[in-house]
């Protein structure tokens, strides 16, 4: 009884429209009181407030404020423009250069913002009215910066790997380094698929630049193309822990964006601090509300039910194990966001896959593999509708557009699915 209503009551405020948060929230409130019927109300709700405090006030955490804080002041910096051009210096004057330089934009600039939303929004401005020019239509050039803005949620670094990690009780460094490869194998999906679209299209090009001006836009584009490296450099020299990363690339980004580029403003920093707030606020919202859905999958036994009938369903076999893991996030990921659906999945996936003999960390890259493919998976693709009112295109064109693309990550996924060693090989 507890299991239906939980369930039918999250389903209901979904389909109707209600913020995920207030899905997770109400549903979960509305099962505790028929979980605790009899009892004083306030007796029932009196593990409100600690179960809110006890899930965001995790150390690990912190580095999510730290992240979002550190890619808004760099984006402040213009550097989204910086590497834009130097992409555009090497790969430019190729037949349909300028989808290349779109991929690649987004995997350097997923290493700094950490966000797919916000890698769309950072990029779109400039580089889907670029692929309009080029030859590309403006359904598919959103698309495919809607696609490429996805990978900012698996290179590292990624929030959705801190939230993986902090519930898993997994190494976010790990997780970090794991996500480079099939972020960039990502990438080269991407890329090939944009390519052949654009075989029959008369595509322009850029003209080719110079060796000094390749050069003029690397000096211009380093001290950005640098975070990533201080970050990830740090973590695995034993500098400071992936928190503490967070921290040092916000002291960093400052450093940048007021010394170097002198583009960031010190007045300016209220509004960035205010904007990286109201964006903190949101995702630790939905980590409190999608925290409380869990402890009740817990509180009634749910998740153990659940996972039993998983080791039983897999029958021992990691293939159907994760065959089932990508189905169920594919198809949560079109309604779910990433967090969401990590402190939901995860506490199920984990005790199977122990028991199965996973890697957890390759676990945690295939689970961010499939909600990066949901950002861009209609009808509730967060990256599409950036993208969409970015290029004026509405939701049905750019559906149809990105079909090609998404069946070019769809193969990624089964690869990375079914080779671990693509995560674990530096891990």
């Amino acid at each position: 009884m507890i299991a239906a209503v939980l369930f039918a009551s999250f389903a209901v405020l979904l389909l109707i429209g209600a913020p995920i948060a207030i899905c997770l929230g109400v549903s979960s409130v509305a099962a505790m009181l028929l979980q605790g019927a009899g009892r004083p109300i306030e007796t029932v709700m009196s593990s409100l407030p600690q179960l809110f405090s006890a899930s965001t006030s995790k150390f690990v955490l912190l580095a999510i404020p730290f992240f979002i804080l550190a890619g808004n002041i760099m984006d402040k910096a213009q550097i989204s423009q910086k590497l834009i051009r130097l992409a555009e210096t090497c790969v430019g004057h190729f037949r349909g250069g300028l989808a290349i330089v779109c991929v690649i934009v987004s995997c350097f600039f997923a290493a700094i913002s950490g966000s797919g939303p916000a890698t769309v929004a950072a990029l779109g401005l400039v580089m889907i009215p670029g692929m309009i020019r080029s030859g590309y239509s403006p359904a598919f050039s959103a698309a495919l910066m809607g696609c490429a803005g996805a990978i900012g949620v698996i290179i590292p670094p990624s929030i959705t790997f801190v939230v993986y990690g902090s519930i898993a009780d997994t190494s976010i460094g790990d997780l970090f380094i794991a996500g480079v490869l099939p972020g960039l194998i990502m990438g080269a999906a991407l890329i090939i698929a944009a390519l052949w679209i654009g075989r029959k299209t008369q595509l322009k090009s850029l003209p080719k630049a110079s060796g000094k001006e390749r050069w003029e836009a690397f000096k211009d584009a380093f001290w950005g193309l640098l975070m990533p490296v201080i970050i990830l450099g740090g973590i695995y020299g034993g500098f400071f822990t992936p928190t503490e990363a967070a921290a040092v690339s916000v002291v960093y980004g400052l450093f940048v964006g007021v010394f170097i580029y002198k583009t960031v403003r010190i007045k300016e920093l209220y509004a960035i601090i205010i904007d990286s707030a109201s964006t903190t606020a949101t995702v630790m919202f939905i980590t409190a509300a999608a925290s409380l859905f869990a402890y009740v999958l817990t509180r009634a036994r749910l998740d153990v039910a659940i996972s039993d009938g998983l080791v039983n369903l897999t029958n021992g076999s990691t293939f159907i194990f994760f065959l089932i893991v990508n189905i169920l996030l594919l198809i949560a990921g079109c309604f779910l966001d990433s967090t969401s659906a990590l402190y939901i999945f995860t506490p199920l996936f984990v005790p199977v896959a122990q028991v199965l003999g996973v890697d957890l960390i390759h676990l945690g890259v295939v689970m961010i593999v499939n909600l990066a493919i949901g950002l861009f998976t209609p009808p509730v693709g967060v990256n599409l509708y950036v993208a969409c009112g970015v290029a004026n295109v509405n939701l049905k064109q750019i559906s149809k557009a990105v079909v090609p693309l998404l069946v070019a990550a769809l193969i990624v996924l089964l690869i990375i699915t079914y080779i671990p060693g693509i995560s674990t090989l530096f891990t």
